[in-house]
């Protein structure tokens, strides 16, 4: 009985304690926050969680807010990067070579072409999921295989949802692209509702003039790359194989391509590497020179005055 009492009196005891400590810890966990913190800690348990803490490490030389830390992207902003260029892709299918990512491909190049041209700018995450069709019964891109959509409504919510993001950490101006026709309306709508609903603060504004292959395709005929008139009649062209060559040759299948044989597109040919290389520059800053023409005049004009393609 003896040996009983002091046994439960011993378990008694270590519960208390346990008990005492566990509500040491919850105590500790429900300390007020602290207005310093920042980076996903808390500033008084490591100082790099402070808001004012030096950034440790060099800026990194990129333009894309998912390789950067939240330090890097407070000292860009800090040292006037407030513009956010927000681009969207798609997953659908394009012919026999090209990845079905070739939206987003393209957009990995143009966009932070555009970033560094602009001088001021970052580039958020590309949106890869856009409306490509229906599901039910399958519509539009989606009676082929691979292909990825959402909703309009879905689209239009993330848009929202990633631009009011955007904003509240401090953006002014923050630019809608894409590279895909159906995703035009949706960006053009939620960037005219936001820029009313803000009045102007930051500048939300669609341009339309990035999504226009036909000058890409007339400029190149103008250089003497293309002959008007000549298709493979598939959902490809140079513009478009060209763009994604310079931001890896994989996506379209090159080295394959050129083993078979087929490495041409609408009597385009590709197999010489460095000729591909110096026309896929070409077509980069053709892009982004004439994107960043329409952003600073729609930025200028805060939002007001887009044109319609």
């Amino acid at each position: 009985m003896i040996i009983r009492t002091h046994t439960a009196i011993g378990i008694s005891v270590a519960c208390l304690v346990a008990s005492v400590l566990a509500w040491g810890q919850g105590r500790e966990e429900q300390r007020p926050p602290d207005p310093r913190s920042r980076g996903g800690g808390d500033c008084r348990d490591n100082p790099y969680n402070c808001i004012d803490t030096p950034n440790p490490l060099p800026a990194p030389n990129t333009v894309w807010l998912e390789e950067m830390t939240w330090m890097d992207v407070r000292d860009a902003m800090k040292a006037g990067k407030t513009t956010a260029i927000i681009s969207t892709g798609g997953i659908e299918p394009n012919g026999p070579w090209l990845a079905l990512g070739k939206h987003n491909y393209v957009l990995k190049s143009n966009c932070e072409a555009i970033a560094r041209k602009l001088g001021n700018a970052l580039c958020a995450p590309i949106i890869s999921l856009v409306p490509e069709g229906g599901i039910e019964p399958k519509t539009g891109h989606m009676i082929t295989a691979g292909t990825l959509t959402v909703r309009e409504a879905t689209f239009e919510a993330v848009l929202t949802d990633t631009v009011s993001s955007l904003r509240a950490h401090g953006f002014r101006n923050i630019i809608l692209i894409g590279d895909s026709g159906g995703n035009q309306a949706g960006q053009k709508a939620v960037a005219e509702n936001l820029n009313a609903r803000w009045k102007g603060s930051p500048v939300v504004v669609h341009i339309p003039e990035y999504y226009d292959y036909a000058s890409v395709l007339k400029y190149l005929v103008d250089i003497g790359v293309r002959k008007p008139g000549v298709s493979d009649h598939v959902h490809d062209d140079p513009a478009i194989s060209l763009n994604m060559f310079n931001t890896d040759p994989n996506t379209i299948r090159w080295e394959q391509r050129v083993k078979a044989g087929k490495a041409t597109i609408d009597g385009v040919d590709i197999a010489d590497k460095a000729k591909a290389t110096e026309i896929a520059k070409k077509i980069v800053e053709f892009r982004a020179t004439k994107s960043v023409e329409a952003i600073k005049k729609a930025i200028a004009n805060k939002g007001a005055m887009t044109t319609t393609q």
